[in-house]
This record gives C-alpha cells, sequence and structure tokens, in this order.
C-alpha cells in the first residue's frame, strides 16, 4: 500500500510543500503539496525529481574512523566513534581551552537540529565558536536588515508579489533560483499588465530577459544604483516625508550624500543609461513596490550596504508594512532561517538574541540552566578555517555541508583541513570532496527521513515528516549531537543534565521558550497545531490564531526607540579588480537544475540534461578578440588558482565578463571548481565574503588528444570510481545525462582531452571499468596510425533487442552529440554500424542532434521546439503540442526567448 507523508522540499528557500510517496519503507514519488501556502502543488525540475535522488548509491551507511591521517578510513560502530570523538574534544578542551574546538554546519540542518548543536557549544563546551554555511549566502541580508530595521525579520510575504505594481528583483536569478516564486511573479503580470519588473544584475539572465526594464550594471556598483534612484525620488518629490519623520532617524544625513548621485554619475559608475535610472525610480517611487534580493547583493565584501541602500528606498518611500511593498530578501537554503532563529552562527544566540549583549546572555544562561555563555564573539566561516590552518583550532566538526567544495579561496581552506588535527564529518552522502578530510565519518539521515521543523523566506514554519525509516546505520542529526553531548558531559565531569531529549518535539518545545517576548515569538505554535493547520508564519504568540503575513505595519521597529534607521551608505567597488594582468570580471551564480555542490541532484540523471558540464560563458567580442571558438578549451587564473575548461559563447555576458557556475568542483572535473578563485575577502559587518566576483585572465589552450566515453550504468559507484581518472588529463569533466529507467540511473559521460595521448594503460583501465574490453559485444574501429578509435557497445536488452549501451572515441569526437541521442534511444540501425567500422569521424549526413534538453520533465529538446517554432508555432502552440512547460514550468522563460528569437516576425 502505497504511503503519503507530507513535508518540504529540501532545495531552496522558498520552503515548497510536498508530499512523498512512499511503499515498502522506499520513496517512490513526489508531488507538490496543493495545500502549502508557498507553492499551491507546483514544484521546480528540482523539486519534482527528489524521489530520483533518494536511492541508496551515494549515501554514507556506517561510521568510519582512523586512528592515523596516514591510514584509510574503516567501518566502525557508533560508540568506538563517538568514544573517539568525545575522547579527542575533551583532551583539546583540557589542554587548550574551548575554543580551541569549532563546529561549521548548514542551512540544511533543520531547526531542531540546530538548536542542539547550538547549545552543545555555548551552553555546554562554552565556545562561540558555532558557524555555518549561511555565513556564504544569507549573513549580509541578516545585518541588512538588523541596522535599518533592528531585526533580522523579513518584513514582506510572497502574497505581496501578487498586490505590488513595482517589482525590483536585484542580485537574484530568480527564475533559475527560486523558480517557484518565479511561476509567481509570471502569474502577477499575466493578472496585472501594469505590473512594472525591473532587474538589476550585470548578466542577461533569463529573469532579465523577461524584464520590463533590466539594469545591467557593473559588477559591484549596486549601492551607487540605489543611492541614484533616491536621488532621483527625492528631486521629483516621490517621498514619503510624513513616513520619514514619525518613523525612521538619520534621513538627513543621507539626504546630503545622495544629493551627489546624480543619475549622469551613476550612469557613469554602473555603466547603464541615464534613463533607465530616472524609469526605474520612478517606478518605484510610485509604488506598491516590494524588492526582492538574493547573493548578488549578499555576496560582497560591501553586502551589508547594498542591502541597506535597498532597504533605504523603501523606508523613504514608506513602502513597507503593507500589501505588495517591502524589501524581502530571499533565502538559499531551505532552513538557514532556522538557524538564525536558533542563533546557531557565531555571534548570535538563541531568539535573535545579540551574543555582545550582556541582557540577552544572562536570559539564554538562565533558560538552559548553566551559569553563563561565553562573550568572546567565536569565529566566523572565514575567520575559523583560518585558525584551523594557523593552529589555534584543533578539532573540527562539520555537519551536512561541504567546505571543501563551497568556501572561497579554496586551496587554503583544503590546506587548513589537511592541517587540522582531528576532523569529524556528520553527512548523508559519501560523495563529498570535505569527506576525504574526516578522521570520523558519521551517516546521517537526509531527505525523506528527518523530523522536524524547517522555516522558509516569509517567516513561514513547517513540519517536515519522515516517510521512510533511515537506512542501515545512519541516524538523525539531533540523535548524533545529543548522544556525544551526553557523553561529553560525562568526560568532562560535568554535573549537568542539558541533553534529556528523546523526540524533536522536546527541542522544538525547549526552542519555543527561548522566543518568548522576542519579535520572532512562537509561543503559539506546537506539533500538533502545525500538523493540523498547517504551515505558520512568524510571529505567532500564545493566544494567537495565525502568524502575521507583513511586519512593521504599525511602523514600530526592532531599534530600541522603535524607529527604522536609514543607513549613509557609499559606493565602494569590488575585492578584486580588473586590470592588465586580470582584465576580464568572473561572475558566479546558479543553473536551474543544478543545487550547491550536487551532492544530490548530481546523482539524477536528468538534471544535467539542460546543462550538462562545466563551461565558462564569454561574450561574443571576448571570444573573436582571443580567436576562441564555441567548444574551445581554456585555463582561467589568477593569484589563488586556475581552472581548464571549455569555452562557451552567451548573450548573457557583456564584454570583459564572464561567468561559472557554482556547482561544478573536483566531482564534476579536473579542478577545485570556481571558488577555488573567489577572494576570502568579507563584509566587516557581516563576514560575508564575496563569492559572486574575481578578476581573471584566460589563455586559450591547444590539447590536440580527445576523448569521450558514454556507457548506460546501473550504480553510481561507477560514476565515483571514474572520477578518480579526471587527474590523468589536462582537462576533463564527468557527468550524468539521459533519463533514469527500472534496469539503470541513466547514461555516465567522461569527456578529457590532454596535449598528447596519455599512457595506454589509462584507457585500458577505463574500458575495463565500463565493461568495454575486447570481449564484450563491441564495434571496434581502430586506426592506430591517425590515433583514432572507435568503440560501439551493443548488448541485448530485456526485449532481447539489440540496444547501443556504450561509446568511446579517442582521437576525433565530433559525433559525440549525435551519438549521445543515439545512446538516450538505444537504437542500434545498419547507418550507426557502417559508420562505427569506417574511417569516419563526423556524423553521417543528415543527422544532427536534438539539442539541449529545455524541458525536463517531458524530455522536449531545443532543436525539436526551434522547428515548430519557425513553422510558425507560439508559447501556447508549444504546450499544446509538444506539452513543453506545462509540467513544473521552469522553462517557460526560455520557450518565451526561444520564440523571440525564432520566430518569422
Amino acid at each position: 500500500m502505497i504511503k503519503q507523508t507530507k513535508s518540504t522540499c529540501c532545495y531552496c528557500g522558498v520552503g515548497c510543500g510536498v508530499i512523498i510517496h512512499s511503499e515498502n519503507d522506499k520513496i517512490i514519488d513526489v508531488k507538490g503539496d496543493p495545500e502549502h501556502p508557498a507553492n499551491f502543488g507546483r514544484l521546480c525540475t528540482k523539486g519534482s525529481t527528489l524521489h530520483l535522488s533518494a536511492k541508496l548509491d551515494s549515501r554514507l551507511l556506517y561510521p568510519e574512523l582512523r586512528t592515523n591521517r596516514d591510514l584509510p578510513r574503516k567501518r566502525a560502530t557508533w560508540d568506538e566513534s563517538l568514544d573517539m570523538a568525545v575522547e579527542k574534544f575533551a583532551k583539546t578542551i583540557e589542554t587548550h581551552g574551548p575554543d580551541s574546538v569549532a563546529f561549521y554546519l548548514s542551512g540544511q540542518l533543520l531547526t531542531e537540529d540546530y538548536y542542539v548543536f547550538n547549545k552543545l557549544a555555548k551552553g555546554l563546551i562554552g565556545t562561540n565558536n558555532v558557524d555555518t554555511n549561511s555565513r556564504l549566502c544569507m549573513s549580509s541580508a541578516v545585518a541588512g536588515y538588523k541596522v535599518t530595521l533592528g531585526a533580522d525579520a523579513p518584513p514582506a510575504c510572497y502574497e505581496d508579489i501578487d498586490h505590488t505594481e513595482c517589482l525590483l528583483i536585484a542580485g537574484s536569478n530568480t527564475a533559475f533560483a527560486h523558480p517557484i516564486i518565479y511561476r509567481r511573479i509570471e502569474a502577477a503580470k499575466e493578472k496585472n499588465p501594469n505590473l512594472k519588473i525591473v532587474v538589476v544584475d550585470p548578466r542577461q539572465t533569463d529573469t532579465a530577459k523577461a524584464a520590463d526594464l533590466h539594469l545591467a550594471i557593473l559588477p559591484g556598483t549596486d549601492v551607487a544604483l540605489f543611492n541614484g534612484m533616491l536621488h532621483v525620488m527625492l528631486w521629483e518629490g516621490m517621498l514619503d516625508h510624513a513616513y520619514i519623520d514619525a518613523y525612521t532617524n538619520g534621513f538627513s544625513e543621507l539626504k546630503e550624500t545622495v544629493r551627489e548621485y546624480t543619475p549622469k554619475m551613476v550612469a557613469d559608475i554602473c555603466g547603464i543609461k541615464e534613463a533607465d535610472i530616472i524609469t526605474a525610480a520612478k517606478w518605484f517611487g510610485k509604488g506598491p513596490s516590494l524588492s526582492m534580493y538574493c547573493m548578488g547583493l549578499n555576496q560582497s565584501v560591501h553586502g551589508t550596504e547594498k542591502n541597506a541602500a535597498l532597504i533605504n528606498l523603501h523606508l523613504a518611500t514608506g513602502q513597507i508594512g503593507k500589501p505588495g511593498a517591502g524589501p524581502f530578501s530571499l533565502t538559499g537554503q531551505p532552513n538557514a532561517m532556522g538557524g538564525r532563529e536558533v542563533g546557531g552562527m557565531a555571534t548570535l544566540l538563541s531568539g535573535h538574541r545579540d551574543l555582545a549583549n550582556a541582557e540577552h546572555r544572562a536570559e539564554v544562561a538562565k533558560l538552559w540552566g548553566v551559569d553563563s555563555v561565553p562573550e568572546a564573539p567565536g569565529k566566523s566561516a572565514i575567520e575559523m578555517f583560518d585558525a584551523v590552518k594557523e593552529g589555534s583550532i584543533k578539532a573540527l566538526w562539520i555537519a551536512c555541508t561541504n567546505p571543501a567544495h563551497s568556501m572561497p579561496d579554496l586551496n587554503s581552506v583544503l590546506e587548513a583541513l589537511g592541517t587540522a588535527e582531528f576532523v569529524v564529518v556528520q553527512d548523508a552522502f559519501n560523495n563529498t570532496e570535505t569527506g576525504q578530510y574526516a578522521d570520523v565519518l558519521l551517516p546521517a539521515s537526509t531527505w525523506g527521513e528527518k523530523e522536524g521543523s524547517v522555516t522558509n523566506s516569509e517567516r513561514r514554519i513547517t513540519r517536515v515528516n519522515p516517510a521512510v525509516a533511515t537506512p542501515a546505520e545512519a541516524r538523525h542529526d539531533w540523535e548524533i549531537v545529543v548522544d556525544f553531548a551526553q557523553r561529553l558531559e560525562k568526560r568532562l565531569a560535568k554535573n549537568s543534565a542539558l541533553f534529556p531529549y528523546t523526540t524533536t518535539e522536546q527541542i522544538f518545545n525547549e526552542h519555543r521558550e527561548t522566543t518568548r517576548g522576542r519579535d520572532l515569538d512562537i509561543t503559539g505554535l506546537s506539533y500538533t497545531l502545525l500538523n493540523e493547520q498547517g504551515p505558520q508564519q512568524w510571529p505567532f504568540k500564545e493566544g494567537d490564531v495565525t502568524g502575521k503575513a507583513r511586519l512593521y505595519a504599525d511602523g514600530v521597529f526592532q531599534k530600541p526607540d522603535g524607529k527604522a534607521q536609514f543607513v549613509n551608505a557609499v559606493y565602494k567597488g569590488t575585492a578584486d579588480k580588473t586590470d592588465a594582468r586580470y582584465p576580464l570580471h568572473l561572475l558566479t551564480g546558479r543553473l536551474r537544475d543544478q543545487w550547491h555542490g550536487m551532492s544530490r541532484t548530481g546523482n539524477v540523471a536528468q538534471l544535467f540534461n539542460h546543462a550538462e558540464e562545466p563551461v565558462i560563458q564569454m561574450s561574443a567580442d571576448d571570444m573573436m578578440r582571443r580567436s576562441i571558438k564555441n567548444g574551445d578549451i581554456v585555463r582561467v587564473s589568477n593569484k589563488r588558482g586556475s581552472l581548464v575548461l571549455p569555452a562557451q559563447l552567451s548573450d548573457e555576458v557583456k564584454p570583459s565578463q564572464t561567468f561559472i557556475p557554482m556547482h561544478w568542483g573536483s566531482q564534476s572535473m579536473h579542478g577545485l571548481g570556481v571558488n577555488a578563485l573567489m577572494p576570502p575577502t568579507y563584509d566587516k559587518t557581516s563576514k560575508q565574503p564575496e563569492l559572486k566576483h574575481t578578476a581573471i585572465k584566460l589563455e586559450k589552450l591547444e590539447l590536440p588528444w580527445r576523448m569521450t566515453v558514454m556507457r548506460t550504468i546501473h550504480s553510481l559507484d561507477v560514476m565515483q570510481q571514474i572520477r578518480g581518472f579526471l587527474s590523468h588529463f589536462e582537462y576533463a569533466s564527468c557527468g550524468l545525462f539521459g533519463r533514469e529507467t527500472e534496469t539503470h540511473c541513466g547514461m555516465l559521460i567522461l569527456r578529457a582531452a590532454h596535449t598528447e595521448a596519455p599512457d595506454e594503460q589509462v584507457i585500458q583501465d577505463i574500458d575495463a571499468l565500463l565493461g568495454m574490453t575486447g570481449d564484450a559485444p563491441l564495434l571496434n574501429y581502430l586506426d592506430a596510425k591517425r590515433g583514432i578509435s572507435k568503440r560501439i557497445l551493443v548488448e541485448t536488452n530485456l526485449e532481447n533487442k539489440a540496444e547501443v549501451t556504450g561509446v568511446r572515441l579517442v582521437g576525433e569526437t565530433l559525433a559525440t552529440a549525435w551519438l549521445k541521442d543515439v545512446m538516450g534511444t538505444g537504437e542500434f540501425s545498419p547507418e550507426l554500424r557502417r559508420w562505427a567500422l569506417a574511417p569516419l569521424s563526423a556524423p553521417p549526413a543528415g543527422q544532427r542532434s536534438r539539442g539541449k534538453i529545455v524541458c525536463n520533465c517531458l524530455d522536449v529538446a531545443e532543436n525539436e521546439i526551434i522547428d515548430n517554432i519557425q513553422l510558425g508555432a507560439d508559447l501556447i502552440t508549444l504546450q499544446n503540442k509538444l506539452k513543453c512547460g506545462t509540467q513544473c514550468g521552469s522553462c517557460v522563460p526560455e520557450l518565451k526567448q526561444l520564440v523571440r528569437i525564432h520566430a518569422k516576425h
């Protein structure tokens, strides 16, 4: 019998509700929850394939440990693993003090997991060295809210999209990063054609292409733009002076500053038209105006000021606390908000309390039943790994995150992990870059198995219910922490019993009590209420019957005098600046169908179909100047590192700008990924590093030897083994493509290029691993003189038909795209036989590839879509005929662009 369980999606911060379908303790499908107010049943390409990621191939199932760094880890019991961790931590604390240990956590943990980690560090051990990967994505948004409005509380809600007349999207490719919010924006625009959408982004993303006005500012110039818009609104008499006088402080100082930010000056700084600045300002000033912003503002050395300068616009026009208006920061992770609520960062305490406030420290100490919580601020992410590297932090516990992929200046971070005296890694997956540095590796539960709660971008708390049991010996994150904490209490001879929990509900109830009387008061919530009445927004006080959709409607802010504070922000440049040596800007961002470091999405074949390999996107102008053609392999470098990858022509980047997605790391390519190039420089207030931008140089490489290998695989273990070969080649990438079936988990693809033919043994080892040796049913063509080899593996399938299940091309790879399509269908044709055994490199005449997959849900490819458009199809016709864009809708922006480009008119 199929069981249905309500839970949430584990990707971005939209917080979509899902209904998990399971049978015999195995997840078999997932649907959007039509009753969940975050998504009303919609899911994006990632969310709708969650069930395909719920396999055990790449799961960590048993604890492992090593007693010496030179030894491989071995399977161990939980007692052995935790006792070793306890002894190492206890000895380190006794010898070097509590600040010699640290915890690095994740915005993907549930609120209850976060709470016990925070209490372990600050309540039991006595260190504030607790930080999270939220430092890399949301801490500038937190700081921006706090310096202006007084509290880390997004004042708007998703419903405001339906009521706004001007939507300003800054530093967010919402169509890719938060697709379900973007579906709501599309619906609002369709319902209200007068809605003006302004997008601020250096790149011409899918989100920007669909905007009424795209402000393609130069990287890092956001503060200048926002000050320029405020200048125009001041000049045009569009400010709400009554609101400013009654509810804010600091405007007179800001007014003096923005007088200088004339449209002409701002146009010169930002590289955009004066007229566009004036238009954006007038649309915003008219209102009601809603802003949505994300990593483009946050991941900056001046991220707090960028956030504050945008919030200034809302305060100056009174566009806050009412329908359709407010500054709305979009959260990157599913529970970064929950982590902030429990104080799970180096400078925070439970219930939105500040570590620097003595009264707040006393309140938390009393709630926890401890004498005190430590006063000295803990190490934030960058500081933490620096301290590990120089030796003041001896023992490090990493949970549910992959800093060996996601931190900036990765070579320095890897050096830190390599020199750390003791590292514990707690994770659900065995395929992360960080795992190799673990002395103790602890298997945790993951999506579909976990129980607790999460908070999404609009302050909405949802119950997370388990659909299936944890596999093998994996445990819940909170259970691991509680077990460790109880053992450590005993080892340190503490008389306390701070961790009596046996259920997540007990932890939630304690967390709830820490919020009493605070801005995020949730004393009216319970597991029972959340299960029976569904997700709720905070604050939700005892006695309330509903949460609060919008904050600050009364003009009272979380500052001592109740007034909001204007921040006198001035424009300052990026941390890394282009110059003669490094003349190109390098930007980073997200892909539509991948997430973070791909430990989960990288296991689902169809999520590679839209963007299947690491590339650097370049403008036609920059490629022409350097005699680079589409697909040529280039070296990208700066003072921190280098990457080798193909160049891709793109209309999204302006001349002198390039783009590499942040997802690809050493699991996907020979190289650490784009974060190796990024500066560790961080915002002085938020401590958030500038992960969005650096300066690079680029050179074309001559790598004449080429190889492409494709193979249908039945286990992801094969891909993990293939990754071991990437370092043999100057350029190499590996991933998946196609679609999972009942008999296989998709097709593996390995691409490689080198200055000369590598050792023949390497090729033989790859053949052996993939079952493509001479004794297999192969079509085999070899031209040793020209260094060309072709192998086509043809196996008999369950229906007793010949099926193409493997391809290996060496020397010439021109037919790769065609053969990928052949692999997709498996069809073994006479034409393929003739080609395979002939001295041909290019595909047969008349054969062309399908192009990239645009609609992942229904496997509709670009060339088929273009053919239909050229025959007269518009968007509705495409949806009716090909069905593309009729499922999750993530491809609709791209479909609209294809219609614009290829329609006959």
